[in-house]
């Protein structure tokens, strides 16, 4: 976004043997040379004869330059071993972006006999991410250089001088929409955290950041992999390799009110007027649904601001499931978003035919559809459709397919090219989105409101806190979304903290932090403290939600 530069190549030396030309009685002495067990430097030269023998087979990435000083001081001693400059990856920037950038590795057997004419053994392609996503636009062409051999495989020198060599390919530039500073911030503060913090730009759906927490290392990826580094990400129990971002799939709690909201007011359903007394719970049959707070009585904006579920359990009552649903799919839920990073869950969206399906047709009744009034019940959504969702609330119903990659630079021309951006739009009257917006805009700056703790010096933030049941027996999951500023959207953002407890206490504060990390450039705030938002003590309703 910016012009920083995120992912780059270095140089790299890869030493190789050429089957037709290494003696077997010296790999001994060559693995001691690289450190590497006798099998492993075997196994690479046996299927090296079956693909090419006469074509070098990448033993060892990024060697050190004792090695390399050892096999050139050597060369008699070792026919057949030699060494090429190749690329590695290389991240200069403070942002690690694990989850965005993706990583490389060695292509495998399976994808050689796929693709023999783009793939050879010990070749890296992307394995995830934008390196997979993009691969054959990062990937680049082959060169070749035909060399004369005798009869015996020995090499005499170049052919034809040369003359009949194919050149390489460089492989094109990426210019991201990603904010490189806020990447990297967004990262920190989820530093020692399980969740997802995802920012786009509403006018055309660039992610600003996407940062999964906890994440790892994409400097593991550059050299080779070993077993033991590759078992450890697998293996570890908080799943630094999974994508919070973009494959979860968990209730949204409360910040889902606005999807019920509109179709209800759209529908009309019921007015702006419209109120209810809320006691602190709703009794459906023989079932009590519990509230946070008796808010008494509540409108539709004070029920927004206030969060209050008796209100969204009566609506939901009176919209029924299938406007509901119907919404909820509008604003892109229960698909994949279509981001062009690859991997992402679709989410679950609940319908009467899933229900049927579920439960058997005629066996279920109006209760379940109460708590899915809050965001609870069987509804899953990802940060990412969630932040697809904050922008769209923000832009009045302009939905941006979300995209990483802004720009294309063809090596070879110099030329940019733009990325196809899609966009659609949601049919809701403007009366419906001026209440949904003085909702939000109280959620985080009037008293009562449970989002306080999201309030920016001197930039109206609009926003929507979630505190989501976890029925693993465990603490609620935290949300928070928002843009800002309100009346004018630079940034939409979804926080979410897993098994932290209040929205509005942990997610909120996050999400405020961020949005002035981007639009002022620096935080005008003095200083990280348990109450970064500065949030009057007395204000205590920011953790209720």
């Amino acid at each position: 976004r910016h012009g920083i530069l995120v992912v780059d190549n270095r140089p790299s030396y890869t030493v190789t043997i050429t089957p037709a030309e290494f003696k077997n009685e010296n790999i001994g002495y060559i693995s001691t040379i690289l450190h590497l067990d006798p099998e492993f430097i075997k196994e690479r030269i046996r299927k090296g004869r079956l693909y090419n023998r006469f074509a070098p087979v990448k033993i060892k990435r990024d060697s050190d330059f004792q090695a390399l000083s050892t096999v050139e001081e050597n060369r008699s001693k070792l026919p057949g071993v030699d060494y090429q400059i190749e690329s590695k990856r290389f991240y200069p920037s403070q942002a690690k972006a694990a989850h965005l950038f993706g990583y490389t590795k060695e292509v495998s057997d399976q994808q050689v006999s796929e693709k023999p004419n783009e793939y050879r053994p010990g070749d890296i392609t992307g394995a995830s991410g934008l390196e997979a996503k993009y691969e054959p636009l990062l990937r680049g062409q082959k060169g070749y250089e035909f060399i004369t051999v005798n009869a015996r495989g020995e090499m005499l020198g170049t052919y034809n001088d040369g003359k009949n060599d194919v050149p390489v390919k460089e492989g094109n530039d990426l210019f991201l929409a990603l904010d490189a500073d806020l990447q990297a911030f967004a990262e920190s503060l989820m530093v020692g955290k399980t969740g997802a913090v995802v920012a786009m730009d509403p006018s055309d759906g660039g992610i600003l950041a996407l940062a999964s927490a906890p994440d790892y290392d994409l400097t593991v990826f550059g050299s080779g992999t070993s077993y033991e580094e590759w078992n450890h990400l697998n293996t570890d129990p908080q799943r630094p390799l999974f994508n919070r971002a973009t494959l979860t799939k968990y209730p949204p709690g409360s910040t889902f009110k606005m999807v019920l909201a509109a179709a209800a007011l759209q529908e009309g359903i019921i007015s702006s007027n419209w109120a209810i007394n809320c006691p602190g719970e709703f009794r459906f049959g023989t079932k009590v649904f519990k509230d946070h707070l008796a808010h008494g009585p509540t409108n539709i904006i004070e029920s927004i601001q206030r969060s209050c579920n008796v209100y969204y359990y009566q609506v939901m009552l009176k919209t029924g499931l299938s406007l509901w649903t119907q919404y909820g799919s509008e604003f892109g839920f229960g698909s994949p978003t279509g981001i062009d990073i690859g991997e992402e869950n679709p989410g679950l969206l609940p319908s009467q035919e899933y229900f049927d399906k579920v439960y058997g047709k005629g066996k279920w009744t109006q209760g379940y559809l109460v708590s899915l009034g809050i965001g609870q019940g069987e509804l899953g959504v990802s940060p990412l459709q969630m932040v697809c969702y904050a922008s769209a609330l923000a832009t009045r119903g302009i939905y941006h397919i979300p995209h990483v990659v802004e720009k294309v630079r063809d090596k070879e021309t110099g030329l940019l090219r733009d990325v196809t951006k899609e966009v659609r739009t949601i049919d809701i009257g403007d009366q419906v989105w001026n209440i949904i917006h003085e909702g939000m805009k109280r959620c985080v700056n009037a008293p009562g409101g449970t989002g306080a703790a999201a309030r920016v010096s001197g930039i109206t933030v609009a926003g929507k806190t979630g505190t989501a049941q976890n029925p693993h027996d465990k603490k609620d999951h935290a949300w928070f979304i928002g843009f800002a500023p309100a009346n004018d959207p630079k940034i939409a953002i979804c926080v979410l903290v897993e098994n932290a407890g209040f929205g509005g206490a942990v997610a909120a504060p996050i999400a405020g932090l961020c949005i002035e990390k981007y639009l002022y450039g620096h935080l005008v705030r003095n200083t990280m403290h348990p109450n970064p938002a500065n949030i009057a003590p007395t204000d205590t309703t920011a953790t209720s939600d």
